[in-house]
């Protein structure tokens, strides 16, 4: 049996404890995250309230009136001698999301091509191309950040971010895509937008995306987002 890799436990609040599983940003510990979200989603005791992965670590929120803070720190601790992790068969659910690429619907995409020694077209199929995986919803309510970019596409933040960025538009920051949820600020490089709805507080679940999803963009023009937009309307 392999050795379980070590996992540090520490306080975050008092209804809170933050499990760390590693420090750094890729693929193989963000599926232990993952893995670690499913297996304790599955055996988490009454009292346990939200479980929150990121990269690299996941916080685990309870509500104190009705389990204690050891109580949650001794089955996390169970849970984390064990290696018999429950883990969803292929992962999250695939979720095709259409993108308008460029012009109105993403004014970056053209400086963000010449920068990266490509043409626009080739740009957005290249970004198109890749399977994104849901590492984490964070920034803003439904945002998901998408890891799974392409090395030679990660491109700098905006040196001065706009103060405003359609809902639905899709983005480059550093080696991570994004969708906004929202129209919102925001600083990361706009190569296109869906007409999807990321978040609405009134569907069963709000956000359209949850950590461990995978994504594929699928580019459409002009004429099918205007479709898609009224049919959803």
């Amino acid at each position: 049996m392999s050795p379980v890799p070590h996992v540090r436990v520490e306080a975050l609040a008092d209804d809170a404890w933050l499990l760390t599983l590693g420090d750094a940003i890729e693929p193989a510990l963000l599926a232990r995250v993952h893995a670690r979200v499913d297996d304790l989603r599955a055996t988490a005791p009454p009292g346990i309230l939200d479980l929150v992965p990121a990269y690299a670590s996941i916080g685990v929120f309870f509500d104190p009136l009705r389990v204690g803070a050891g109580e949650v720190r001794a089955w996390l601790q169970a849970r984390l001698d064990s290696d018999a992790l429950q883990r969803r068969e292929g992962g999250g659910a695939c979720i095709d999301v259409p993108v308008a690429y460029g012009g109105e619907f993403g004014p970056d995409l053209e400086d963000a091509a010449r920068e990266l020694g490509l043409d626009a077209e080739t740009l957005a199929l290249r970004h198109a191309a890749a399977e994104y995986t849901v590492a984490m919803i964070g920034f803003a309510p439904g945002f998901p950040y998408l890891a799974g970019l392409d090395p030679a596409l990660a491109l700098p933040r905006l040196a001065t971010p706009r103060t405003r960025v359609p809902a639905g538009s899709v983005a480059i920051g550093g080696a991570q895509t994004g969708i906004y949820p929202r129209e919102s600020p925001g600083g990361w490089r706009l190569l296109g937008r869906t007409p999807l709805a990321l978040f609405e507080p009134g569907r069963a679940s709000p956000a359209l995306l949850q950590p461990g999803d995978r994504v594929r963009f699928r580019p459409i023009d002009a004429d099918a987002f205007a479709r898609l937009g009224e049919a959803r309307a």
